[in-house]
């Protein structure tokens, strides 16, 4: 058997981050059994339906190097497929017309009420001939769920989970416009695409019993199913816009790098021993439901702060500039030319050791791309005062005797100022030679940020600088 999962999201809004991990897991389990990783889009809304909501599920699971097989499928698509199940079904013996009214089915409601009983449809049309159909109404097609019995799903998270046949009504199948309901929808693409396995969150748990009914009507065999745990936020409660980013694109905005994302949200449910740092290709070899946890997880920020700084580190430069040039970009007074990429590739290992983000890396390589005279941030404007004026007046005047140029020998020339005007507090110089080179007072080592820069840049700015001051 090939071993086929699918990743269905709906596009009516943001792909959130338990989305992300659900595709991440359907990818794994299948690249794990040599299997295929399939895309529907689930698209049925039609008023909520967002192109630019599909884009953005397109463009997450591709950031995310989740790669599905075949062409992605619409579900809106295959509706008259949907429909034509419906009425075999009806065909068969397995559902029925049913020409309740809206007024009656409140009725229904409002009595089961009264009498404290499940607010269920009362299955008034179930046995009835056809030839009793009131004329001029357009019916909903319901499923024939089975009166008596249990229904038992072995969840390969959950474990095995029952419950008794009477908790199941005569759900809708199909709209009396003809168009489908999800639980019918879902059921047939998932036969007709082969899936075997569905991976998903246990929200939809208690959809499993009612598409169940389904396939066994039907005479199909119905999907493994694994039902994972949510997500929560560092209070315990669901994860959601308050606690953070909403949309997996925003995690890519934020600084994050896929491979850590998907590192982290690997762990986030499941272990393999004490490993943190996982490749994609571990993961994939290791990637299986038995060290899935049954308990949520509790997304951190931190955490993932951590682990993407791992990344970064271990991240080649030259791969590290081209992520980071959409963030210099943003930056203002940044101009990104030959000269700019290469002072910050020269001290990319110094930036990339420092950064929890590529956002982080972007601002404290900005100042290599600037010329001054540029714009200085509140840390810098207050190191850059009438106290600090005779420092700088006295570094740009070293600096202009210094024949050679690089880390060691401006070190000692900020070691000598410090001696002449700070008792030799080598702080007391670096601080706001700092904010006058970078415009921040943080940055990469100033003394190796200087010899990046050159004597003429650094005695320029010194001037920008002095100018400022005064």
């Amino acid at each position: 058997m090939t071993v086929v999962t699918r990743f269905p999201p709906s596009p009516t809004g943001f792909m959130h981050i338990g989305n992300a991990r659900t595709a991440l897991y359907n990818w794994l389990y299948a690249k794990h059994h040599g299997g295929k990783f399939l895309l529907r889009i689930e698209d049925t809304d039609r008023q909520r339906h967002s192109n630019k909501a599909v884009q953005a599920i397109l463009d997450g699971l591709h950031w995310m190097g989740l790669e599905w097989d075949g062409d992605a499928v619409s579900q809106f698509s295959r509706r008259d497929r949907h429909a034509e199940v419906a009425h075999e079904m009806v065909a068969k013996g397995q559902a029925y017309y049913c020409y309740c009214s809206p007024e009656e089915l409140d009725e229904m409601r409002e009595q089961a009420k009264l009498e404290g009983k499940p607010v269920y449809y009362n299955r008034k049309w179930r046995d009835k001939p056809d030839d009793q159909k009131p004329m001029g109404t357009k019916p909903v097609v319901r499923i024939k769920a089975p009166l008596d019995g249990e229904i038992i799903i072995k969840d390969e998270v959950q474990g095995e989970i029952t419950i008794q046949n009477e908790q199941i009504d005569d759900f809708i199948i199909l709209r009396s416009d003809g168009t489908p309901t999800y639980m019918l929808s879902v059921v047939v693409d998932d036969h007709d695409m082969g899936v075997t396995h569905v991976i998903r969150g246990d929200d939809h748990l208690s959809n499993a019993f009612r598409q169940k009914v389904i396939y066994d009507n039907m005479g199909w065999n119905g999907p493994v199913y694994a039902h994972l745990p949510l997500i929560h936020g560092p209070d315990g409660s669901k994860f959601s816009k308050r606690h953070g980013a909403t949309g997996l694109i925003e995690y890519q905005a934020m600084g994050y790098l896929a491979d850590a994302l998907c590192n982290y949200l690997l762990r986030l449910g499941w272990s393999h021993g004490d490993e943190e740092i996982i490749s994609r290709e571990d993961a994939i070899k290791w990637f299986g439901f038995d060290h899935v946890g049954q308990s949520p997880s509790q997304f951190d920020f931190a955490k993932l702060d951590n682990l993407n700084a791992h990344y970064i580190r271990a991240a080649g430069n030259e791969d590290l500039w081209t992520k980071t040039v959409p963030f210099l970009e943003e930056i203002e007074g940044v101009k990104l030319n030959d000269l700019a990429k290469d002072r910050i590739m020269q001290s990319m290992d110094e930036l990339k050791s420092r950064a929890k983000t590529l956002i982080q890396l972007a601002n404290e390589a900005a100042f290599y791309a600037k010329t001054a005279p540029f714009s200085y941030d509140s840390d810098a404007e207050d190191l850059l005062n009438e106290g600090s004026k005779p420092i700088l007046e006295a570094l740009r005047r070293e600096f202009k005797q210094l024949d050679t140029f690089d880390n060691d020998s401006v070190q000692a020339l900020c070691k000598a100022v410090a001696n002449d005007y700070c008792s030799g507090k080598l702080g007391k110089i670096g601080m706001p030679l700092r904010a006058a080179l970078t415009g921040t007072s943080q940055s990469p080592s100033i003394f190796g940020a200087a010899a990046i820069l050159g004597k003429k840049d650094v005695i320029s700015r010194l001037d920008a600088a002095i100018e400022h001051v005064s």
